[in-house]
């Protein structure tokens, strides 16, 4: 197939690109990195015929969306939009990459049934994006496939996130690492299994459905610790404080079995894919 692919270049657009690679798909990669702003609606003309659109543009740093709302909001919605009017174009399936919208939840684990609840910026402008996907369907026809991510982690990862800011501390030589609350408990979804969930929905037959990507597990802050300090060449110390982030969600816990129904499954424990990154940083 012939595949767009938005945000190619970054933490989970280069392992996407790499799977998809791998079983000889054409790629037309698009990243700001390259010159293309999706933003642009110009671009709808720059896109040769394809058979997929998969979108991975989107900002996605949760306390960002808090300091600069309107460009979280402005980016993601124009991005998501321009995607969807490639495809009603060229007759080309959307797979567009969603996130966790389900707030606190109500029961565990958590399905696609469950109730969307938004419970910050960064969500809310998910929800505002699938409910395009949802109209393009719609009245366009144009077939999508909604991915939800839970927490994504694995090698290659930056930013402000838990795992990459205590494998940076550890670069850095502190033997000493502060966090916060030790008990919130995440399901945490490796990059690499995570890709394979966008390949995998090149292939869905459904004209619009919405799958969760997650592995069926949950592990609390300190547990991440205790199984980084377990495989760690040299143990450091963690200590512990009183979250103060907005809203937090105390667990999440997701089903996955809709989307291991088009074929798709994990291929790594947490603990393997900590080993991995330990291993990738000689940590």
């Amino acid at each position: 197939m012939k595949i767009a692919v938005a945000g190619s270049d970054g933490f989970v657009g280069h392992n996407v690109c790499a799977q998809l690679e791998a079983k000889g798909h054409t790629i037309f990669k698009i990243d700001i990195t390259n010159g293309m702003d999706l933003c642009d609606n110009a671009i709808i003309d720059q896109i040769e015929p394809i058979d997929c659109f998969i979108h991975l543009a989107n900002l996605v740093f949760v306390p960002a969306s808090y300091q600069d709302p309107e460009k979280f909001y402005r980016i993601n919605y124009l991005t998501t939009l321009n995607a969807l009017e490639i495809c009603r174009k060229h007759n080309a399936r959307l797979i567009y990459a969603s996130s966790y919208i389900y707030g606190s939840p109500q029961y565990l684990p958590v399905d696609e049934n469950h109730p969307v609840c938004p419970f910050n910026p960064y969500a809310q402008t998910k929800v505002i994006c699938e409910k395009m996907c949802e109209g393009y369907n719609r009245d366009f026809k144009v077939k999508v496939s909604i991915l939800r991510p839970f927490n994504i982690y694995g090698v290659g990862q930056k930013g402000m996130l838990l795992i990459p800011e205590i494998m940076g501390q550890i670069k850095e030589g502190k033997k000493e690492i502060q966090l916060k609350a030790a008990s919130p408990r995440r399901d945490y979804v490796n990059v690499v299994d995570v890709a394979g969930a966008f390949v995998a929905c090149t292939e869905d037959t459904n004209d619009y459905n919405v799958y969760n990507v997650c592995s069926g597990t949950s592990v609390s802050v300190r547990e991440v610790t205790e199984i980084i300090n377990k495989h760690l060449k040299e143990k450091v110390s963690f200590t512990f404080a009183e979250s103060d982030r907005p809203n937090e969600v105390n667990e999440t816990l997701g089903s996955c079995k809709r989307l291991e129904s088009i074929g798709w499954k994990n291929t790594l424990t947490f603990e393997e894919g900590i080993i991995e990154i330990l291993k990738s940083e000689n940590l």
